[in-house]
């Protein structure tokens, strides 16, 4: 079985998820402080928001399987 790395789906899903991740937590930073377009700390919300899509990216190569390989069928063996 090769490894889930050289997989380039694999890959496009951590992006995508890394991308979802950095939009949702730039998201709650705006809607939380309440401020208005003028007023946000540009640099804290990319901070902020960079950190936890760095954190989705690693999450998802540190886990073993998850769901890219069930939906493929790779955890299920021949007859």
């Amino acid at each position: 079985m090769a490894s889930k790395y050289v997989n380039g789906q694999f890959w496009v899903d951590t992006f995508d998820r890394a991308v979802s991740t950095f939009a949702q937590s730039s998201i709650a930073i705006l809607t939380a402080n309440s401020v208005g377009l003028l007023d946000v700390d540009w640099a804290q919300l990319a901070s902020v928001s960079g950190l936890a899509a760095a954190v989705s990216a690693l999450t998802s190569i540190a886990f073993r399987g998850g769901a890219s390989a069930k939906a493929s069928g790779d955890h299920v063996k021949d007859a």
